[in-house]
């Protein structure tokens, strides 16, 4: 028997969406944000001499700073007003959720609700501009120390630079809660995935072109392809994957009925971190090395030392990286769920898992399962976003391909698809409800 839910879902179509005029207006918010955040990717930095800038970074964009200029949609490569990103909120982000679990303060705001999270996100805020000072101004200095990038060194440069890069995050900031508020989709993953999307077809450009010049082979530049496509179906497949643990109500009696008791599903996802931990596991590796890329061979010899061991395809480079991924997919998966809280809430409701004492016992072996299944989704994160990493260090492919990017892509596009549903959904149920109370009307 088919849900009503699942019939109005299969109902949806070119015709609901035109009659739905608030998503389209919040589709309309949302590509108007991004393109703004396009435009921004064009206006450099004041004192900077663009030739000499293009051609350092021409030297260094097969290492980290290839994946930082990808994920910024190409403001690295021209150091414009947005080349820090949106990557100082996302580590300020994770500093703040890391102290939540230790700050008894931070974990009383939590347990606050909507009040507690704005103080948090304040604090966030207040992180973020510190983060975003503390790089804009490694990144000036950087740039007076790689020979003739800026025309005219000295303090009133560095100030200049790290007042525009800073203002140029926090903007990106204000933006991505914009479109999360008013668009949608999450704001902040919209513009990361801006960013990738925008520097793919000149990276689909560039292997062409090398398989023009003989550098990659037909047959090798196919296999991309083909591995590419079976990339995105794989991640399709594990980010839609769930574990349902079966729910059971007792029957209960309202006045003199006995209604049955009803069977439900608790699902869990095989990846319940989404794409959070591969990108907070990038913006901490950028975060020290980014600098230092731009001084390479020019500053102290542990600096150049530290940097040369973290470059791309380096074993101690993908160590670091796996064990982020994998210790922020368990650490994320334990922040937005709560499998104690879980189980008070189907305590509540009279719900037990078949065989499962409610309670604590409920709590711990929901709590087993997730870990169990959050080994597999770190698994799988890990495996994704290392592919690029291993086509670039043994086959010299010439941009992100796959890997993080691909995820990034597949999984913010799956979310905001799913948006998107849930809006023209609820379009659905007014108009329904509109034509009930217009039925009860003639009927009176």
């Amino acid at each position: 028997m088919v849900s009503a839910a699942e019939q109005l879902v299969s109902n949806l179509n070119f015709a609901a969406f035109a009659k739905a005029d608030e998503l389209k207006k919040r589709i309309w918010f949302t590509l108007g944000a991004l393109i703004i955040y396009r435009l921004g990717t064009y206006i450099p930095i004041p004192g900077i001499n663009p030739d000499a800038l293009a051609e350092i970074f021409r030297q260094q964009q097969s290492g980290i700073l290839g994946m930082f200029n990808m994920f910024s949609g190409g403001a690295v490569g021209r150091m414009a007003i947005f080349a820090l990103n949106i990557m100082p909120y996302i580590s300020a982000s994770i500093i703040i959720q890391l102290l939540t679990t230790v700050s008894p303060h931070l974990e009383q705001l939590k347990k606050e609700g909507e009040q507690g999270r704005r103080q948090i996100n304040q604090y966030t805020r207040y992180g973020t501009v510190l983060l975003a000072t503390l790089q804009g101004y490694g990144i000036a200095v950087g740039l007076e120390g790689t020979g003739n990038v800026v025309t005219d060194p000295g303090w009133f440069f560095r100030i200049t630079t790290v007042i525009t890069l800073v203002g140029g995050t926090i903007f990106l900031m204000w933006l991505g809660e914009q479109i999360t508020a008013r668009g949608v989709g999450n704001g902040i993953s919209l513009i990361i995935f801006a960013g990738i999307i925008a520097e793919l077809p000149a990276a689909l450009v560039g292997t062409l072109e090398l398989g023009e010049q003989g550098a990659l082979s037909t047959a090798l530049i196919f296999a991309l392809f083909v591995m590419a496509i079976v990339v995105i179906a794989f991640i399709v497949f594990m980010e839609r994957a769930q574990r349902r643990l079966l729910v059971q109500y007792p029957k209960r009696q309202v006045g003199n009925r006995m209604f049955q008791g009803d069977a439900s599903h608790l699902p869990l996802k095989l990846n319940t971190a989404g794409v959070i931990p591969p990108i907070f596991a990038s913006s901490l590796l950028l975060l020290p090395i980014t600098v230092a890329n731009f001084s390479a061979g020019q500053g102290p010899e542990w600096l150049n030392t530290i940097t040369a061991m973290l470059g791309r395809g380096q074993p101690i480079y993908l160590l670091i990286y796996v064990s982020l991924i994998v210790f922020f997919a368990f650490f994320y998966t334990a922040v937005v769920f709560n499998p104690k809280d879980t189980a008070d809430n189907l305590k509540k409701y009279g719900g037990f898992l078949p065989g499962i004492r409610p309670g604590e016992r409920t709590a711990e072996y929901i709590d087993y399962v997730l870990t169990r299944i959050t080994v597999v989704g770190a698994m799988y994160l890990a495996a994704v976003c290392i592919l690029p990493e291993i086509l670039i260090s043994n086959w010299g492919v010439p941009f992100y391909f796959g890997g993080t990017s691909l995820l990034i892509v597949v999984s913010v596009t799956m979310d905001t698809v799913a948006q998107v549903q849930s809006h023209l959904l609820a379009h659905q149920y007014e108009g329904l409800i509109k034509r009930a109370k217009l039925r009860g009307a003639r009927r009176r």
